[in-house]
């Protein structure tokens, strides 16, 4: 029987099919889909974490065209087994440590079997009320997790809302600081608009500012310094700011970060939001990693000053056990959203909204259908409890730790920022023969990071990505996968230092040709002055 049964025709009718969500076959397949997936976790560590296939492999697999016949889930299950796994970088790896994690867990992906079993789309509260209500609820138990202050809460006036990443979270925000700024001074100015970052935000913020208007021209990735550990400067924001207004350019909104992707500087969120009230702009935190590190009392610091900010976010799919997409957004006066994103057709009012007494979380968003994301979020927090996840989180920051030593202790190393979280950020120091200059030195070292980065990931043993601050490259190892353990990390680091060796063997040999094909024509030329010089005086 095959994953629908099989429809066939019979004198141009028809047969009626079995019902696709016939609650015994689904038992059956979804028995058969918890084990696949059980298994693929317990081996997921023998797999190459970098996929190794090449570009368009898939098509080369795979039919041209659909199956008009329906075929077995045990069919479909192998092709999954020979053709979708090798096609797979495997974030679930315990030796992946590439970009930010996206960790999972068994309550997040239960609280998604349970979302997408329910399938319900919660655009407003009456199309399901648990949908609104547990969303309210599990987002004041994390605000108060996260200490924020209860402006921020929907008890305190304010409230958090899911979105699926922080790009949507960002794009939401500054819509409803452009709405809330343009109905003041006319919408044609929308021109005049400036948005504010530094070097090191995420591209999130070029991309939402561009489409809810703001020029290209108008967005100000403000420069940042290693004296300041790559943070944004206020003085440089209070600079930039009086510049613009001094043109007769109206600043909007400013994105500061706690945890950038690049290295995970942390910027003075006090001092910046001090500097931005002078222009009453919209001040949003962008913790999308880092954010879960702050229910740790010890990291909470991290983020002091979120007080005088207007909207806050992280992302619980990252480095809090919830499975993509949950983006958590908070903000102080959620007014300024629903103002900037509300719809109300006629086909969608109701007693309820006009009650005015609920929530209806498609005019906190940009579109209108939603999932039941709070489910998962729900069973995490339920299923771990606030100890649990602390310590979750602390053992990855000490497995970082313990890479940071590693790197350290190897004088051929250096860590090149200042560990904030779980992430090292570190390179291979270049042979002392090949740092004749600053730029020339660095230009080599450079190369020879992203040499050495290249082959530790063609190992397949592990995985990880890279960064240019300051204009220097460095690898980056971000612990942070649910099933990485010590080992794993003590594994990679063994990694690391045999293709390194590998590596500097090969430098060193090509170094000693060098000089010996830079003696030879040395030896050369002197040769050939001498005869020539010799030839001339026999000639005189």
């Amino acid at each position: 029987m095959g994953s629908l049964g099989d429809i066939t025709l019979e004198n141009n009718n028809v047969m009626c099919p079995p019902n696709p969500l016939d609650p015994e076959e689904f038992r059956r397949q979804g028995h058969m889909m918890v084990d696949f997936i059980a298994d693929y976790y317990h081996d997921v560590d023998k797999y190459p974490v970098l996929s190794q296939v090449s570009p368009g492999y898939l098509r080369d697999r795979l039919p041209d065209s659909a199956p008009n016949h329906a075929e077995p889930i045990e069919a479909i299950l192998q092709d999954v087994r020979n053709h979708i796994v090798p096609g797979i970088t495997h974030w679930q790896s315990p030796n992946y440590f590439a970009y930010f994690p996206s960790s999972g867990s068994v309550a997040g992906f239960l609280g998604e079997m349970l979302s997408v079993g329910f399938n319900v789309v919660g655009f407003n509260w009456m199309s399901s009320p648990a949908a609104t209500e547990l969303e309210t609820i599990v987002m004041d138990w994390l605000g108060k997790m996260l200490n924020l202050p209860k402006p921020f809460l929907f008890s305190g006036g304010g409230g958090g809302v899911l979105q699926g990443t922080t790009c949507e979270a960002i794009l939401c925000t500054v819509t409803a600081a452009r709405d809330k700024v343009l109905n003041k001074i006319g919408r044609d100015r929308i021109g005049d608009l400036v948005v504010y970052c530094s070097d090191q935000t995420h591209c999130a913020l070029k991309k939402a500012a561009q489409i809810a208007g703001i020029h290209p021209d108008k967005i100000r990735a403000l420069p940042t310094h290693q004296r300041d550990a790559f943070g944004l400067c206020p003085e440089t924001l209070g600079a930039a700011l009086a510049a613009d207004v001094s043109e007769g350019l109206v600043p909007l909104y400013l994105c500061s970060t706690v945890g950038t992707t690049s290295s995970t500087a942390v910027d003075p969120l006090r001092a910046l939001c001090e500097v931005a009230a002078e222009y009453d702009i919209w001040v949003h935190v962008d913790a999308a990693y880092a954010g879960s590190a702050c229910i740790c009392p010890e990291f909470r610091h991290f983020i002091d000053g979120v007080e005088s900010a207007s909207s806050f976010s992280f992302n619980a799919h990252k480095w809090f056990f919830t499975t993509l997409d949950c983006c958590c957004l908070w903000v102080k006066e959620p007014q300024h959203l629903v103002n900037a994103l509300s719809t109300n057709p006629e086909y969608l009012r109701n007693k309820a909204t006009e009650s005015k007494k609920v929530v209806d979380f498609k005019d906190w968003q940009i579109a209108l259908s939603r999932r039941f994301r709070a489910l998962k979020l729900w069973m995490v927090l339920r299923s771990y409890g606030v100890a649990n996840l602390r310590n979750f989180i602390r053992s990855h920051v000490n497995m970082a730790e313990l890479f940071e030593g590693f790197v350290a202790k190897d004088e051929r190393f250096e860590v090149a920022v200042p560990r904030n979280f779980a992430m090292v950020c570190f390179r291979l120091l270049p042979p002392l023969g090949s740092r004749s200059t600053r730029d020339s030195g660095l230009e080599t070292a450079n190369a020879i990071n992203k040499r050495l980065l290249d082959a530790v990931n063609a190992t397949g043993k592990i995985y990880m990505t890279h960064a240019v601050v300051g204009g220097v490259y460095i690898i980056r190892f971000a612990v942070g996968a649910s099933l990485t353990e010590e080992r794993h990390v003590r594994s990679a680091w063994s990694v690391v230092q045999e293709q390194a060796e590998a590596l500097l063997a090969e430098l060193e040999v090509q170094a000693a040709l060098q000089e010996k094909a830079e003696t030879g024509l040395t030896e050369f030329n002197l040769h050939s002055s001498m005869q020539e010089q010799a030839g001339q005086a026999v000639h005189a």
